[in-house]
């Protein structure tokens, strides 16, 4: 009997969405809208190696598994971050705005 070793392969794009995710988490502070972006390519480029390892895990590594588990869970995590960024600076705007607006009803 032949025994066949089949090798296990990384899943395609794991480690682009790990760095991708992690990216959207350090951008998601200081720049809303990188950070978002970001997190949204991580968790889009990720759907489809994940779809891939969860119908075939045997030809897959678990560790690539995990890194782009990782990575997506980033990417979401900075999307949420990167949004409640962006809403705080509209309100933020729009506060000044608002003052600046009612002070010079006040004045003049």
């Amino acid at each position: 009997m032949e025994i066949m070793e089949m090798k296990k392969k990384d899943l395609p794009n794991a480690t682009a969405v790990l760095v991708l995710g992690i990216l959207s988490l350090v951008f998601c502070w200081c720049y809303g809208f990188v950070g978002l972006v970001l997190g949204i390519l991580a968790v889009a480029i990720a759907s489809g190696p994940r779809r891939a390892y969860l119908e075939h895990p045997e030809e897959y590594t678990e560790a690539s598994y995990k890194n782009l588990s990782a990575g997506r869970v980033c990417g979401i995590v900075g999307i949420c971050v990167a949004l409640a960024v962006v809403a705080f600076v509209i309100l933020m705007i729009l506060g000044v705005t608002a003052l600046g607006v009612g002070s010079a009803l006040m004045l003049g």
